[in-house]
Parts: structure tokens; sequence; C-alpha cells
């Protein structure tokens, strides 16, 4: 189970909005390209000022769900306006890979946080859309299987973002959150990897 399932639904919700934003003549691949440039950032004003103004880290649910809305908004314009491109399927990939890794160490400033635990689900979530991108190789559809797919791991790191702004986490429990997400990870590997190989038959 993972919140992808709910991509869907989601979609439907942005469809007006899509729609306007093709009209005024934005591409998908603009798109892609601000929301990795805004999710850097994001993870810089995380990093350098939220231990000393902790509302900052509220950035992070905040971000975190208009991101959700952008990635599905490119590939929205991508398919149904007729913009999907070799290059937009890089962009898409690699801009994605970029602002995780920047948006999970993000709160590496935070006092008493486990450098290792971030860098682990950082490496274990790149691997992860990895093995989901392999799918395409072997025959497959690309694979967004859970449990820690890209949008379960903005919900887990959102919510992480809101516990810290309220001071109910501290460094060391954002470490155990990080270190259950990427062993999540590690799981969602080995399952789009099983799933890919089934599907290619």
């Amino acid at each position: 189970m993972s919140i992808y399932a709910l991509k869907g639904r989601f979609q439907d919700l942005l469809r007006p909005a899509v729609g306007a934003l093709y009209k005024a003549g934005v591409t998908a691949n603009a798109v892609t390209v601000a929301a990795a440039l805004v999710s850097l950032g994001v993870a810089w004003a995380v990093y350098v000022m939220a231990p000393a103004h902790p509302l900052l880290y509220l950035l992070l649910p905040g971000w975190m769900l208009l991101r959700m809305a952008l990635n599905a908004v490119d590939g929205m314009l991508a398919r149904e306006f007729g913009q999907q491109s070799r290059l937009g399927a890089y962009l898409n990939e690699l801009c994605d890979v970029i602002a995780d890794a920047a948006l999970y160490l993000s709160p590496l400033s935070v006092p008493g946080v486990s450098v290792t635990a971030l860098w682990a689900l950082t490496w274990a979530a790149a691997l992860c859309e990895y093995a989901g991108v392999l799918g395409l190789m072997v025959g497959a559809s690309r694979r967004y299987d859970g449990p820690m797919g890209k949008s379960d791991r903005a919900f887990v790191i959102g919510v992480t973002g809101c516990g810290l702004a309220l001071g109910w986490l501290d460094g060391a429990w954002v470490s155990y959150v990080a270190w259950a997400a990427a062993a999540l990870c590690a799981l969602t590997t080995w399952r789009r990897v099983r799933n890919g190989l089934a599907e290619a038959g």
C-alpha cells in the first residue's frame, strides 16, 4: 500500500489548473526544473535558518505538499497535452533525485541528529527510484510500488518537519524516523525489482 494509489484522485483535482497552465504557455519541463530549484532553496533555508527559527521547519510539509502537486502537474502536461520528450524523461527522474536528496539532508543541522541515518535514507531513496526506472529496461513499466515511494517519503518528511517546528521531535527522533524510512526504502526496492521481473514475465 502506498500514498501513490491516491494519485488518480489528486490529478482529477488538479486538471482544471493544468489546463489553465497549458493555455498560459507553461511547459512540463519548466515545471519540473522550477520544482527542483525551489526544493534546493527550501532545503537551504531549513538547513541554515530553521535551527534558530524552528517554525521554518514548516517549510517542509508545506513544500512537500505543493511539490507533490507539481510532480503531478508536469506529468499531466506531458501526457495530456503532447509535451512528452526524451529530455523531459531525463529531467523528470534526475531533478526528482536531486531535489529529494537536498530535502532529506536538510535536517542535518538539527542538534543531535545522526548524519549516517539521513545519508542512509538519501541513498536508499535514490536506489529505490533507480530500481523503479530499471523496470523499463527489462520490458516492464516504470515501477511505483510502495511501501516507501516518493509520495510516502514526502509524507514522512512533512510530518517530521511539523514535529520539529512544534518541538515534538528532537535529533534522536529524526534519526529513528530516517532509519525506519531507509529500511522501508530497501523493502520498496526489493518489491520493485520483484514486481518488475514478474511483469516482464
